[in-house]
């Protein structure tokens, strides 16, 4: 095979519609945009959602419930779980569980969620805990720092 047998593979391509050009095409003289009007012109037609005037659906609906979403706290979360690959008597941060690749991106804290069990006694830092997560840590003998 040489590089000018290369051909895409059969279906994947269209052909493009090549409009303006010559009344034989089919879509020669207006370009298949019939006469004058908005939809004919350069740059014409509606935005998207518009009604032709009618109030639009989004505004006949009600409005319900409450965003908190300009304020939002978003953690970055561990379970206690993944703790379990760090050796015994570790100081855990969140450094190293960057490092560990637990966490990407530390966003507004990290937050250690109680899911699993912890077999090892771990210093955790972070900057929230669930109750569970806490009691977990400290009944396998190791201790829990809020940042």
């Amino acid at each position: 095979m040489k590089l000018h047998d290369l051909k895409p593979a059969e279906g994947s391509k269209k052909n493009r519609k090549r409009v303006g050009r010559g009344i034989g095409s089919g879509t020669g003289k207006t370009s298949g945009k019939g006469h004058k009007g908005q939809n004919a012109r350069s740059g014409g037609g509606v935005r998207p959602f518009f009604e032709g005037g009618q109030t639009p659906l989004y505004r006949r609906l009600p409005k319900r419930g409450f965003s908190n979403a300009q304020f939002r706290k978003e953690y970055a979360i561990v379970n206690v779980n993944d703790l379990n690959r760090f050796d015994a008597d570790t100081e855990v941060t969140v450094e190293v569980l960057k490092e560990a690749g637990l966490i990407k991106k530390v966003k507004d804290g990290v937050k250690i969620l109680g899911d699993g069990s912890l077999e090892k006694s771990l210093t955790v830092k972070a900057h929230k805990f669930t109750k569970s997560a806490a009691e977990k840590i400290e009944a396998a003998g190791g201790k829990v720092e809020v940042i």
